[in-house]
């Protein structure tokens, strides 16, 4: 759910919990592009694919099924980091440089290839006298059911302790 809906795409869970999710795929796909052909391009192959079936299930459900607007529905861009993934174990051909350097530069990419996209949706706006941004404002009129509104209150937690900007904390946790 954190990379189906636009106001879910928040700076804290979504840049954390997407990326570890989508890694499990580009890993496993480029153990046996490596080991089997000797291929540094398992990474980008998988994650081109999950966009592609991302994409269908996106329109195919969202736009086919219910009519929910499908630039409100979009996946994230992963290709970037399927690259870099590939890059780091071509140059370096070593699974263990892969997993720390490229798995760091996977999740420390997230958020900025992401955000030109996201940018539109974040900014503020006010409402009856309540400031929010344009991705919540959005939430709050395509009603969803099944969906706590308790995630929609992912903002009051505590990674605020850490500081002003909370993005570099989460990709460095996602990282």
């Amino acid at each position: 759910d954190w990379d189906f809906w636009i106001d879910f795409k928040d700076r804290r869970m979504w840049p954390t919990v997407a990326p570890i999710v989508a890694m499990c795929f580009a890993a496993a796909s480029q153990s046996f592009f490596w080991t089997r052909f000797r291929l540094p391009i398992g990474a980008t192959t998988v994650v081109l694919a999950l966009l592609i079936g991302e994409w269908i299930n996106r329109y195919d459900n969202f736009w086919g099924w219910t009519f929910f607007p499908i630039n409100l529905v979009f996946p994230s861009a992963l290709i970037p980091m399927g690259f870099w993934l590939d890059i780091v174990l071509m140059i370096s051909g070593n699974w263990l440089v892969t997993a720390v350097v490229g798995g760091l530069g996977w999740g420390l990419l997230f958020y900025p290839i992401n955000w030109p996209v996201l940018a539109q949706y974040h900014q503020a706006a006010e409402i009856d006298g309540v400031l929010l941004t344009l991705a919540d404002l959005i939430g709050f009129n395509y009603v969803r059911t099944g969906t706590p509104e308790y995630i929609r209150m992912v903002e009051r937690g505590t990674l605020r302790t850490f500081g002003k900007d909370v993005v570099p904390v989460a990709a460095f946790f996602s990282a």
